[in-house]
C-alpha cells in the first residue's frame, strides 16, 4: 500500500525562554493508504498538537512531516492552503458548516474554493451524499437539522475532494450516544466502502474500536500501539480499556 502520512523524530515545543512545554517528543509513525488509524491519550498528552502539526494548522518544532511524498515544512504558506484544501479533509466536534448555507452549498464548498466545473461538482456531490446518506437534506440548512445529520453532512464536505487524509478532532464530542454509534458506522463505512484514509483523535475507548489500529500517546510519545485485526470490535474494545488502565486509566472509560 502507498504510505500517505510519514512522521519523522517530530517535536514541538510550546511556551518562551523561562517555561517551556514540550508537546511532542521525537514523534515517529507512518500512516498507509486506507489505514483507519486513532490517537488516544488522556488530556495533555499531545493529541491535539498531533493533530495540529499534521494538518499544518501549527508548524512542528524539528522532525519531518510528508504527506503523500510532499514535506510540510518545505511549503510556503500559499501552497500550503492550496494543499490543506485539496489533500486534507477535517471533521471538528462543532460541524464547523456554515449556518448561511444549505447543506448542499456547505458540502461543495471545497470544490467551489478551487473552482471546479458545474458538472464535475455535481457528479462529486451525488457520490458523496448517496454514500453518506445526506441525499434529502441538501436544501436544508444546518439548523434545521440534528448534530448526527450535521456530522454526516461535514463528513461528506471532507471527503468530496477524494483527499489524501480525513482528519477527524473528537467528532462524537457533541453527540449522544446513539448518534456516536451511527456516525463511527459512518466513518468506518468512510474508510471500508469509499476507502478514505482516515486519522482521527478521541478520548473514547467505544470511538477508538471503529478504528483498524490505534496509538496511545503518553507525555507527547507513542506509550502503546494496538491493531485490531480479525478481532470483533467488542474484542478490541476490552484491549482497548485494558491498555487504557495501564496507562493510568487517564483516558474515559465506559
Amino acid at each position: 500500500m502507498n504510505q500517505i502520512l510519514s512522521l519523522k523524530n517530530v517535536t514541538k515545543y510550546y511556551g518562551s525562554k523561562t517555561v517551556v512545554t514540550k508537546a511532542l517528543d521525537g514523534l515517529s509513525f507512518d500512516v498507509t493508504e486506507g489505514e483507519f488509524t486513532a490517537i488516544m491519550g488522556a488530556s495533555g498528552s499531545g493529541k491535539s498538537t498531533l493533530l495540529n502539526v499534521i494538518s499544518t494548522i501549527d508548524r512542528a518544532s524539528s522532525g519531518e512531516i510528508t504527506i503523500r511524498g510532499q514535506e510540510l515544512a518545505r511549503m510556503k504558506e500559499n501552497k500550503l492552503s492550496d494543499f490543506r484544501r485539496d489533500q486534507l479533509g477535517f471533521v471538528f466536534q462543532d460541524y464547523n458548516l456554515l449556518d448561511t448555507l444549505t447543506i448542499e452549498e456547505n458540502i461543495v464548498l471545497p470544490l467551489n474554493l478551487r473552482r471546479e466545473s458545474l458538472e464535475k461538482t455535481q457528479q462529486a456531490l451525488q457520490r458523496v451524499s448517496a454514500a453518506l446518506g445526506v441525499e434529502k437534506l441538501l436544501n436544508r440548512f444546518p439548523y434545521e437539522i440534528s448534530g448526527g445529520q450535521r456530522q454526516r453532512a461535514a463528513c461528506a464536505r471532507a471527503i468530496i475532494t477524494n483527499p489524501a487524509l480525513v482528519l477527524a478532532d473528537e467528532p462524537t464530542g457533541a453527540l449522544d450516544s446513539k448518534n456516536s454509534r451511527l456516525l463511527m458506522e459512518t466513518f468506518q463505512m468512510m474508510n471500508q466502502t469509499l476507502h478514505s484514509t482516515i486519522l482521527l483523535v478521541t478520548h473514547d475507548p467505544v470511538v477508538g474500536s471503529y478504528a483498524g489500529r490505534i496509538l496511545f500517546l503518553k507525555d507527547g510519545k507513542i506509550w502503546s500501539e494496538l491493531y485490531r485485526g480479525d478481532r470483533s470490535r467488542a474484542e478490541f474494545h476490552r484491549e482497548i480499556l485494558s491498555v487504557t488502565s495501564a496507562l493510568g486509566g487517564e483516558c474515559d472509560v465506559y
